[in-house]
């Protein structure tokens, strides 16, 4: 039994029973989550756009199961681990977005294109395209693929048009490989908080992508399925109308960082705060500062700090203190604070952050309902 179903599995449907919940612990909003889901759902559907939501952000078979429920094609998965961990839970429809290449991996890639409805992969390189089809002729398998592009930041994806091309002349002579298209995925405009600003950015890229996209065209290589996308670009993505599906992923949790980031350009928020990090008071003997019992261990720190949501003055501020806690400061908070009582952060980045959890708590209001799985953490190779 794990810790989390050991010390709370009688609380679900207790009544209030979120607040006897033992901290820090990971709590999910099932009502927001829901609604976020069925947002970008109506959104995508609306502009007559496929949705393959990134499960890099939940790893979760349960979230999954509820995005597949209200339309979405199939999901996105970073590594084959978190491929083979959502398949193995009965998700279809799987695009594994990174390049797979290590030897053992092409093996599970390989045995993964056997049992897994729907599986597809991108590749970015001529050789490696060799070495998945060698693989997947040893299963006597076959696999759809896509083309990665880079966008400029020189990470993974072919580097130009012609690169494109050749891949994709490459990918036609090999007997276990069905070419269907390119990902383009825009990872460091995600982010600009400014949304002329980001959309401007954005532009640029896509005639990019066009260009590319022609330049496969030419040679009778047109893509049915041009994917990529993010929380941070879908509506400028859906305007400009060149992806046939987004892969937005936080838009079912939002975090700060998303947070901070203009989405529609109208200042409004289209999606909710599902996600959170319950904690407790610890001490409080400073007037000026209280301590809390979430730290590097509960939160990720590449994105910032958390911010308050509830149990604590609007102002005040968070700071880390090490690995097992964090202050709260403001004026006098530790004389409205105690030792034991509850604060609700919403985290900086959420999908490292859930990688620090084995459970989602699930809640409605202030009961806990049920306790999720989260069923592809660590699942990194």
């Amino acid at each position: 039994m794990s810790d989390d179903i050991g010390l709370h599995a009688h609380l679900i449907g207790r009544q209030g029973s979120r607040a006897d919940l033992n901290t820090p612990v990971l709590v999910l909003d099932v009502k927001a989550l829901d609604r976020n889901i069925a947002a970008m759902a109506a959104l995508a559907a609306g502009h007559g756009v496929g949705l393959r939501p990134h499960a890099k952000t939940h790893k979760s078979v349960d979230i999954a199961k509820r995005q597949l429920g209200a339309g979405a094609l199939g999901v996105c998965c970073a590594k084959i681990g978190e491929a083979e961990a959502l398949a193995d839970g009965g998700i279809t429809g799987i695009l594994i977005t990174s390049p797979v290449a290590a030897p053992r991996a092409l093996d599970r890639l390989a045995a993964l294109a056997v049992r897994a409805d729907g599986l597809m992969a991108v590749v970015d390189h001529p050789a490696v395209a060799g070495r998945i089809d060698a693989a997947l002729a040893a299963e006597g398998a076959t696999l759809d693929v896509v083309i990665d592009i880079d966008p400029g930041i020189r990470r993974t994806g072919v580097a130009s048009a012609e690169a494109a091309v050749d891949l994709a002349q490459a990918i036609a002579a090999l007997p276990c490989l069905r070419y269907r298209g390119v990902q383009y995925y825009c990872g460091s405009q995600q982010h600009i908080e400014a949304y002329a600003e980001r959309r401007a950015a954005i532009a640029e890229r896509t005639d990019y992508l066009k260009s590319v996209i022609a330049a496969l065209a030419e040679v009778g290589f047109v893509p049915e399925i041009v994917t990529g996308s993010g929380t941070g670009t879908h509506r400028i993505d859906l305007d400009l109308g060149v992806f046939t599906e987004l892969q937005a992923g936080s838009y079912i949790f939002m975090d700060k960082q998303y947070l901070d980031c203009d989405l529609t350009g109208a200042g409004d928020a289209p999606f909710e705060v599902a996600l959170g990090v319950d904690a407790r008071v610890v001490s409080a003997n400073h007037p000026g500062l209280v301590t809390i019992d979430a730290g590097f261990k509960a939160l990720s720190t590449d994105g910032g700090v958390a911010v308050v949501r509830r149990g604590a003055p609007e102002d005040a501020r968070f700071a880390f203190m090490g690995d097992e806690h964090s202050a709260l400061i403001a004026s006098g908070i530790g004389d409205r604070l105690a030792p034991g009582d509850p604060v609700t952060l919403t985290v900086p980045h959420c999908d490292p952050t859930v990688n620090l959890y084995d459970h989602y708590h699930v809640v409605s209001g202030d009961t806990l309902v049920a306790i999720w799985p989260v069923s592809a953490r660590g699942r990194a190779r």
